[in-house]
């Protein structure tokens, strides 16, 4: 559907007309299908993670400003993501097995112990030797355990009131969304690509690193200095 079609439509829905709201679900659908299908494991059934996924996308259809010189369905991916996010955190879904936490500790062991031998960080490859494990099997471990950086992070750190990725990035204008932007347009081009890559297509770190090639561990370091910049700057 073109764009101009689509923000016509937008304009119809939000006067109230269903007919056109219902057009652009229809059209939108396959966007709330692909996002569901990331979620598969945390505890939800496929049905219910695309309704409450066609919920952020009621919103995104809602609350789009017309003004807003984005495409409406990269307006509408963090509003939906953050509408399933929202609700696996409130119903606490999400769930790490205990033999995962045990494989990332005893990796985190293998991990120590091998840099010290090795005199650098060992690979997920080594790791995963030692422990006789698939190297994904220690990935999955490592992001299972690990402090997930979301659009539901709030970037000022625990403060209830700080505003978070989400509704940064799904805002049309204000102050907040203003600060973000320029806080991104101060990280070099290869920071921004790791907030893209890990933030709005919701990557994990190995994806990243096999896309950027680097190491993950690369990664993780330069994520963590990612978030205190962008949390100085905001």
């Amino acid at each position: 559907m073109e764009m101009e079609r689509i923000r016509h439509l937008i304009s119809q829905a939000q006067a109230g007309n269903s007919q056109a709201q219902n057009a652009l679900v229809e059209a939108n659908l396959p966007l709330v299908y692909s996002i569901a299908r990331r979620f598969l494991d945390r505890g939800l059934e496929y049905e219910d993670l695309v309704q409450i996924g066609a919920l952020g996308l009621l919103k995104a259809i809602r609350d789009f400003d017309l003004t807003y010189d984005v495409k409406f369905s990269t307006y509408a991916v963090p509003k939906i993501m953050g509408e399933i996010k929202q609700h696996l955190r409130r119903t606490s879904t999400l769930q790490v097995a205990r033999s995962t936490k045990k494989l990332a500790s005893d990796a985190l062991q293998v991990k120590d112990k091998l840099g010290q031998v090795l005199g650098r960080s060992p690979t997920i490859s080594e790791i995963a030797a030692e422990l006789e494990v698939a190297p994904e099997d220690v990935v999955y471990a490592f992001d299972a355990v690990s402090p997930v950086y979301s659009l539901q992070a709030r970037i000022s750190g625990s403060d209830d009131e700080a505003p978070e990725f989400q509704e940064l990035v799904a805002s049309s204008g204000g102050h907040e969304s203003f600060m973000l932007k320029q806080a991104l347009e101060k990280l070099s081009p290869e920071e921004r690509t790791i907030v893209f890559l890990r933030f709005f297509a919701e990557k994990s770190q190995s994806e990243v690193a096999k896309d950027l090639g680097i190491s993950q561990a690369q990664i993780s370091r330069k994520e963590a200095q990612i978030m205190r910049q962008l949390r100085h700057e905001i």
